[in-house]
């Protein structure tokens, strides 16, 4: 029965409580246990037997015991409460206020083990979004409703990316403006303060939402921190019709929790360790993005990961990578050379691009920019190598000017300031510029008369 405690604890392992089962147990429920102290912590059932309950407990577990500590089941699932009040406001990982205000007025509550769009119900994401920074907009656009994530490894600038794209994004398209969610799970309490006080100093944070579960936090509560950022973000979204952009950070800090949890329990382990279910827990995160139909706002998702290694092919990134629609690959050697932002020019992709570029949306030349500087950057690479073998002097003059157009591209487009707020009218001059610095029957990827419209008369402005 609900509402009664239940004496009945069979094993204390880690943040896992097992007990004997009652009746009518659902799974996510949410339980009140209770040590010989009469010191109340919160769990939820994360599975049930026909004779046991497992039962995940938010924080220590120190002070339970198997004789004297009971268990309330409490009929409900862990619940969000919800309002505009919400925008503005600093809370702990399982949503409770840490800003020294107190709790949301409202009485609406939502559950937050929500679920991904129903496919039938998505609408296409074709909505560009400006965030003025040339090597996201000109080669990797990021579309409303999209998850594009960014790759990133340690010690690189991925929190003042983040900072950034959150100050300055905005949908062409619209005068709307949009509300962000910033969900931090087991990030160092410098990262939180950097974040808290550049959305102070911009201006953004009373349309910021933040959820923080710092490192010093119970990594169990890493699991909830996500969950509890993304119903924010669907009430605001879905509710209230707003543009909405998720932040998260950092999701590889949520995967070693579900690993901890999974060895805790026993669990058959994948992958270096993973449960076999990280891809299907990753999926029910981050498909929660998108648009649906009946609804004005839409939610866009940027997880933040940072690869173990630098290594992309390790179990995150690469599950994270088959479900997103691309990725913003941070790299190690352009930051060492001083590069801001050092967005990866090849292996950064966003798959949804060419639905919100072009003509009406963003300009006609920008798909025919963009493929080209791929490509010439692209062979770039290729002279490099064969330069570091035969020497720059051996190289033909065509070849000398590809390596121009490497240096000039990486110094004039890809790197800008932390503060540098470019349109993508900007952006696509500058990527004209570069390729002025190639002859004009390299530019195979683009059309004549972009050339002619667009093409500076001036192709010195680079020359060192």
């Amino acid at each position: 029965m609900k509402g009664i405690e239940h004496r009945g604890i069979t094993s204390v392992d880690g943040p896992i409580v097992i007990v004997k089962r009652t009746e009518n147990i659902f799974y996510d429920e949410i339980v009140a246990v209770r040590d010989r102290e009469g010191e109340k912590r919160t769990g939820r059932v994360i599975d049930v037997s026909e004779e046991y309950a497992v039962i995940q407990i938010f924080g220590s577990t120190s002070g339970i015991d198997m004789e004297s500590s009971t268990v309330e089941f409490l009929d409900t699932p862990m619940e969000l409460r919800v309002s505009e009040g919400l925008l503005g406001r600093i809370f702990n990982g399982l949503g409770k206020p840490i800003d020294g205000y107190p709790e949301i007025i409202s009485s609406k509550k939502i559950n937050v083990n929500g679920y991904p769009i129903n496919p039938f119900a998505r609408v296409y994401p074709r909505d560009f979004i400006q965030t003025g920074i040339s090597a996201i907009d000109g080669m990797n656009t990021l579309i409303r409703g999209q998850k594009l994530p960014i790759f990133s490894g340690n010690g690189l600038p991925h929190n003042k990316l983040a900072a950034q794209i959150i100050r300055q994004a905005k949908i062409r398209s619209s005068d709307e403006n949009f509300v962000m969610v910033f969900a931090g799970m087991g990030i160092k309490y410098d990262v939180a303060r950097f974040f808290t006080d550049t959305f102070e100093q911009s201006g953004v944070l009373s349309k910021v939402v933040m959820f923080l579960s710092l490192a010093d936090a119970p990594s169990i509560e890493r699991i909830i921190t996500p969950r509890c950022a993304l119903t924010a973000a669907e009430y605001l979204a879905y509710d209230k019709g707003m543009h909405v952009l998720v932040v998260m950070t950092d999701m590889t800090n949520y995967c070693e929790a579900l690993r901890e949890i999974s060895t805790t329990r026993g669990e058959v382990p994948g992958r270096k360790g993973y449960p076999g279910y990280l891809y299907s827990n990753l999926a029910e995160l981050y498909e929660r993005a998108g648009k649906i139909k009946g609804s004005n706002g839409s939610i866009t998702q940027i997880p933040i990961l940072t690869m173990p290694n630098d290594d992309i092919s390790h179990p995150i990134p690469d599950l994270t990578g088959y479900i997103t629609e691309g990725q913003i690959v941070l790299d190690r050697e352009f930051s060492q050379k001083g590069m801001y932002p050092p967005v990866a020019g090849l292996p950064s992709l966003s798959r949804l691009m060419k639905d919100g570029i072009g003509a009406g949306m963003t300009r006609e030349d920008h798909k025919d920019v963009s493929s080209q500087l791929f490509a010439a950057y692209s062979k770039v690479k290729t002279i490099r190598n064969l330069a570091a073998i035969i020497g720059e002097e051996e190289l033909s003059e065509l070849d000398k000017k590809y390596l121009r157009f490497g240096e000039a591209f990486e110094r004039d487009f890809l790197t800008q300031g932390e503060f540098e707020n470019r349109t993508i009218e900007q952006t696509l001059d500058i990527g004209w510029k570069v390729l002025s610095l190639l002859p004009r029957e390299e530019l195979y990827r683009i059309k004549p008369e972009h050339i002619d419209k667009y093409m500076p008369h001036n192709d010195n402005d680079f020359e060192d």
